[in-house]
């Protein structure tokens, strides 16, 4: 069973949303049959950072609200977040436009590391105020969970991985995305949001259910001889 994931790393749903979704999945009896793919969805795809800027004045310009405003809101989402055992810390996070990013979690996902790469830039971003935009960090990053820093490198400077990302996105379009996270199950049914774990759960048998694959049938019986036996009524 495949489950496709949109998320940006900067969403702070998307986390909260993937603690959810792993809670679920960790409670479901059959989640080694469930393939689970991250997809890239970039939440502000023009995002210049201003150096110095804290996450609560980005985030008051971008909404037009007042700083303090920004910071309430910041507080809400950590304690929304810490029900789901993650501590954000909005006062050390630092804005990133995050291609580079998503870049790194293609990179990821090439070496059968995507979903720890995603997560490793989750907490970076979130919990430990690290500078997800920024070459050397992502690098460093990525080493974290298994990649190789030489490639890593030269693979963020080329743009390698550019072209998926935008395909993601191309992709997210085509099937109506607004808002993320936001989950398909075997490109049939979909969940918008960090929607309860129970709810996930539910899905995931439902879709189970209805996609598992059948039991193969056992082949018939091919008799190459026979001869004297003997069976309820007797011997030939």
């Amino acid at each position: 069973m495949k489950v496709e994931i949109w998320s940006d790393v900067v969403c702070p749903f998307c986390y909260v949303g993937k603690r959810k979704f792993e809670n679920a999945l960790k409670a479901f009896s059959h989640r080694d049959e469930v393939e689970v793919v991250w997809h890239s969805f970039e939440l502000t795809p023009d995002f210049e950072p201003i150096p110095g800027e804290s996450s609560h004045e980005s985030l008051a310009k971008k909404k037009g609200i007042s700083t303090d405003e920004a910071r309430r809101m910041g507080d809400q989402m950590t304690q929304v977040a810490l029900e789901v055992g993650l501590h954000y810390d909005f006062d050390r996070t630092i804005p990133a436009n995050t291609f580079l990013a998503h870049q790194l979690i293609h990179l990821g996902a090439h070496h059968g590391r995507q979903d720890a790469t995603k997560e490793r830039l989750m907490a970076a971003y979130y919990l430990e105020g690290q500078n997800i935009g920024d070459l050397d960090t992502l690098v460093q990053l990525g080493t974290e969970v298994g990649l190789n820093a030489t490639e890593s490198r030269a693979a963020l400077r080329a743009g390698t991985y550019a072209e998926a990302v935008r395909r993601d996105e191309y992709h997210a379009q085509q099937i109506g995305v607004r808002g993320v996270p936001f989950f398909v199950f075997e490109d049939k049914y979909a969940v918008s949001g960090a929607q309860p774990s129970e709810l996930f759960g539910e899905v995931l048998a439902k879709v189970y259910e209805e996609f598992k694959p059948a039991k193969p049938a056992k082949p018939a019986l091919t008799v190459v001889a026979d001869g004297d036996a003997c069976g309820p009524d007797g011997c030939d």
